[in-house]
């Protein structure tokens, strides 16, 4: 006999544990499935910047909106889950003076804070600068440490009565009569699901489950590599102010830096090249912002999978995809109890899971009404019950390893 549940949830990053939780907190019977632990997607292959919005605010302003709404509130309920380090978008010898002044007016337009500073500033602000920065727009960046922001959302749906099974492939699912009837999982659970309701929530993967549903989810999935270097001291997150490139973002953590990343087009999420040229160029353009990166020890090097959706899919490296984010609602497809969340951002995880939430209890008739704007995360205060949780969920990914569990 199957197991029952109002709402399977497939998909254990951040959006889809922030839609565990959310559901829960309304009062909905919710399961959760991931297959080799929480956030083992793009969530935690990721370069962890906690976006200001300002990396896409003249060139997307929707997707640039989402990101500083959402990172006002993540400062506000996310406790440990983030630092908040600000950030410094860097114009080099050669980087155009019209891009620079074009980001800052849309920022401001946007309501994104921003700070104009000369190159002594810019230098005090972010010891080992390069001395050729010509100018530099401070912004409300910050760092997202993924690992411990799933497993808090995870144990918060937990503690109001959903499911988490961080180890249970889905294999298939059936459906009949215009709706899923199963989901066949495998893993811990090892044994078919019958939902009410499915959602996909399973980032560049999503186009693979939706098929699984006889449906078409047009993903454009892009890789692209991180390079964690011994680095102490920085200070804000770096961005280099041009079009967005290779090697145009410096992460701060605790003794190291992040830098990426690349932007390449793959077929398939789970097997795709990772290339030297990719660490080399990214290492190379990083150290024009941060010169002592060029001959830092490289701690660890990954590669993730941005879950870009293109309907209409662009050519090249697909930087000029939105990161926006989009609910697909099966209905039309044929099957009225299935929607896909695709796009958006790590930094814009809750407001999407929001979104969906809301759509869900709208067909579920559920009145409830969400209250993850305000509410803090489980454990928010204490890194080491994050640490804790993350380590029950197996959540600790490559993005933040030198700092979840490092007390």
């Amino acid at each position: 006999m199957a197991y029952s549940t109002t709402v399977l949830v497939i998909g254990g990053g951040a959006t889809g544990t922030g839609i565990a939780r959310d559901l829960a907190l309304r009062g909905v019977d919710v399961t959760l499935a991931e297959r080799n632990g929480l956030s083992s997607g793009a969530s935690s292959r990721s370069h962890g910047l906690l976006h200001s919005g300002a990396r896409y605010a003249e060139a997307d302003k929707v997707g640039a909106e989402e990101c500083i709404e959402e990172n006002r509130v993540l400062r506000a309920i996310a406790g440990a889950c983030i630092r908040d380090t600000g950030g410094l978008f860097i114009q080099l010898p050669g980087d155009d003076p019209d891009y620079f002044d074009r980001k800052r007016a849309a920022c401001e337009t946007i309501g994104i804070e921003t700070r104009l500073l000369d190159p002594a500033e810019a230098q005090t602000a972010a010891p080992g600068l390069s001395d050729r920065v010509e100018r530099a727009m401070w912004v409300p960046d910050g760092v997202v440490y993924p690992s411990r922001l799933c497993a808090a959302n995870a144990a918060d749906a937990e503690a109001h009565g959903g499911t988490i099974y961080p180890h249970a492939p889905l294999n298939d699912l059936v459906v009949e009569g215009g709706k899923v009837t199963q989901a066949l999982l495998g893993g811990d659970v090892n044994a078919p699901v019958a939902p009410r309701y499915v959602i996909n929530a399973t980032g560049a993967w999503a186009g693979q489950v939706a098929a699984l549903a006889n449906v078409e989810v047009e993903m454009a999935p892009a890789r692209g590599v991180m390079i964690s270097v011994e680095h102490d001291g920085l200070g804000p997150a770096l961005n280099r102010c041009r079009d967005p490139d290779d090697g145009d973002i410096i992460v701060p953590h605790r003794t190291e830096v992040v830098l990426g990343t690349t932007s390449v087009p793959v077929s398939d999420p789970d097997s795709y090249e990772e290339a030297d040229w990719e660490v080399e160029k990214s290492v190379h353009e990083c150290a024009k912002m941060l010169p002592a990166v060029a001959e830092a020890s490289v701690v660890r090097t990954w590669w993730g999978v941005r879950p870009l959706y293109a309907p209409d899919e662009q050519k090249g490296d697909r930087r000029g995809i939105s990161r926006g984010f989009f609910i697909l609602d099966h209905t039309d497809d044929g099957v009225e109890n299935f929607i896909s969340i695709v796009g958006g951002k790590l930094t814009t995880y809750r407001q999407m899971a929001e979104a969906v939430t809301d759509r869900v209890c709208e067909k579920l008739g559920v009145e409830a009404s969400g209250s993850t704007t305000t509410r803090p995360l489980p454990g928010h205060k204490d890194p080491e019950q994050l640490d804790a949780l993350a380590a029950r969920y197996d959540s600790k990914g490559p993005t933040d390893a030198d700092v979840v569990g490092a007390h």
